[in-house]
Parts: C-alpha cells; sequence; structure tokens
C-alpha cells in the first residue's frame, strides 16, 4: 500500500505539473507572448521547459493549426509533458477562440450576410460611403455558441429567474443582470407610465416579448445587452419589441433568431443601439429616428418610413465583441492524459 501510494503521489504530481504547462501555453497564447506571436504556417511550432514543477521538469510545445484543414475548429495544440523519477505524464489539448473581434458588423449603420429590403422606402443615412449599408457581408461574424458564451459569463452567478412574466405594473424599477431559461414576457399591466431600466445583461434562452401586449412604458438600456438564446424563425419570432415600449440607448439587442423590432425611439435620442440577428432576419419599424446599427444573417427587412441614422461617434464600450475593444479570447477546448 505504501508502495502504491508513493506512484499515486508521484503521479499527480506528474499531471499536477503537466497541467501548469497548458496553463502557462494558454496564457502565452493568449497574450501573444515572446515564441508565440510569430507562429505561422511555416514555422508552426515553439517548445521551452519549465523546471522545478513540483518537483518535475515540464516540457511544452505549442503548435500553431490555424490553417490546417485536419483542424479546423481549432488554433493551436498544446503538448505538455512532466517527467521526472523514470515517469512522465503528458497532456495533450487544443486551444480555440471563444469569441472575436466582429466591430466591422457594427461599421455598418446596415449589415447583412444577404439582402436588405425596403432601402429606398426608407430614410437611411448614410446612404453611401463609410458607414453605409453593406449587403452580401462576408466579413467575420460570430457563431450562436460564441456569443453565448460571450455572454453567458455576464449572468453565470445568477440563480435562474423562475416566472415567464415581469409586469412592472406602473412601478419604474431596475432588473438585472438576469438569466431566464425559458421563455419571457416583459410588459407593463398598469396604465401609469413606468420606466425599466437595466443594470445588467439580460440573457434569455427561449422565445421573448418585450412591450407587445399591455401600456406603455419606457425601456432604458442603460449601456446593457438584451441576449436571446432563441434560434426561432418565421412566422415565430426569437425576440419581438413592440410598440408599448419606448426605447432608451445606448445599448445591445441580439437573437440568435429572427427579431421584430418597433418600439418608440425617445425623441431626440442619439445614443446608439445595436440590433442583430445572428442566424436570421431582423425587421425594423421603430416609431421614431433610431441611431445605431442593424445586423441580419439572412437579411434585414426596413419597413417603410423607417428612419435610420449611423451614430456620428459610433459605439463607444458597449457590450458586444469589437465594440469594446474585446480581444480574441482562448479557452481549452479538449484535454487527453497519457502517462508513461
Amino acid at each position: 500500500g505504501l508502495i502504491a501510494g508513493k506512484v499515486y503521489e508521484r503521479r499527480t504530481d506528474e499531471l499536477y505539473a503537466a497541467d501548469a504547462g497548458v496553463e502557462d501555453a494558454v496564457w502565452k497564447i493568449q497574450h501573444q507572448a515572446a515564441g508565440v506571436w510569430n507562429l505561422t504556417k511555416c514555422y508552426p511550432s515553439t517548445n521551452y521547459t519549465i523546471t522545478n514543477v513540483n518537483g518535475k521538469d515540464v516540457t511544452v510545445t505549442i503548435t500553431y493549426l490555424i490553417n490546417e484543414p485536419i483542424y479546423p475548429t481549432y488554433h493551436y495544440r498544446v503538448v505538455s509533458t512532466a517527467t521526472g523519477d523514470g515517469s512522465g505524464t503528458q497532456i495533450e489539448a487544443y486551444v480555440a477562440s471563444v469569441y472575436g473581434d466582429y466591430s466591422g458588423i457594427t461599421n455598418q449603420v446596415i449589415t447583412s450576410r444577404g439582402e436588405i429590403d425596403g432601402l429606398k422606402q426608407s430614410d437611411v443615412n448614410p446612404s453611401q460611403g463609410e458607414h453605409a449599408p453593406a449587403a452580401n457581408y462576408t466579413g467575420d461574424w460570430p457563431t450562436a455558441d460564441e456569443l453565448a458564451q460571450y455572454y453567458w459569463r455576464d449572468v453565470e452567478e445568477e440563480d435562474p429567474y423562475a416566472f415567464g412574466t415581469i409586469d412592472i405594473n406602473g412601478v419604474s424599477q431596475e432588473l438585472g443582470p438576469l438569466y431566464r431559461d425559458g421563455e419571457l414576457e416583459i410588459l407593463n399591466s398598469s396604465n401609469t407610465p413606468a420606466t425599466l431600466t437595466l443594470t445588467g445583461t439580460i440573457y434569455i434562452t427561449g422565445d421573448t416579448l418585450i412591450g407587445k401586449n399591455g401600456k406603455d412604458f419606457t425601456l432604458n438600456l442603460n449601456g446593457h445587452t438584451i441576449f436571446v438564446e432563441s434560434a426561432s424563425a418565421d412566422p415565430q419570432k426569437a425576440l419581438w419589441i413592440g410598440g408599448k415600449c419606448t426605447i432608451i440607448g445606448p445599448g445591445v439587442i441580439i437573437a440568435i433568431g429572427d427579431i421584430y423590432f418597433e418600439p418608440n425611439i425617445e425623441a431626440g435620442m442619439t445614443e446608439p443601439i445595436f440590433v442583430m440577428s445572428v442566424e436570421g432576419t431582423t425587421t425594423l419599424m421603430p416609431g421614431g429616428d433610431f441611431y445605431g446599427a442593424v445586423a441580419g444573417s439572412v437579411e434585414v427587412d426596413l419597413q417603410p418610413g423607417t428612419s435610420l441614422n449611423y451614430p456620428e461617434e459610433g459605439f463607444g464600450d458597449l457590450n458586444f465583441p469589437g465594440c469594446s475593444g474585446a480581444q480574441l479570447v482562448y479557452s481549452i477546448a479538449s484535454w487527453d492524459i497519457s502517462q508513461q
């Protein structure tokens, strides 16, 4: 038993040491440290040794994979081997990006990977030149999983909201961060106008209605984000923001599926709002002058009379990858152990 215990202890020390090598490599990748920033397809690998980790020597090899078609979803392979006392433990890990910089999408007043309908019946500024509408966009576009991970970090410590309705009932109040695993409707059932002010990210997994029913109220995005993970498409919308709601910016509104956006815009409000359907259609019919940008994967549909303006000062530090200067973030996608 004593012999077995010593072997187990030695193996455990090796495992922890090898894991430390992987974590060190991920840190170097994340910060594009010396030996990593200049890896290319022609010079894809670098290796180094860390001494005296739990009394073990750790050899780490980082290999650049981004241009290799057999590894389409991974960016790097990390092999970390801890050796000592005639044995060794090796960890092979693949590292992928969690999210990137998608500020190119917010650089146009309208961005669509497909068509843009209704331009001739709408007032879109600018219509040409810098920040003009961009149909058939071929730049980087986030996946649903990337954005889910990006916004999950804002609510992961929140207890799930248990109810399918938030009724402010004529009382001005604050909301967020909030996580709702299911459908959600936000409304005001009272004739008394009130304001709902966001104080964090609102993350909803199911179809969402805001101000489509009930009485008038104001939604102050207050610089925060509404993220709807639902992928519902026509005729069911993932997110519908109706005319019973008056919106104040700045803020970000994203759904994986179709969006129908028809709230009132507070008169004189020029703070930017970014509205995006990641995999579906964004239909825009706001009541008032909208300042911001709109994006839709399948298409963007402007209803007649829409007034859409690109903000003079851009989007600042809004909570969208790129607007806040977000850098590419890497995580360990797979992790495998072998022992010698």
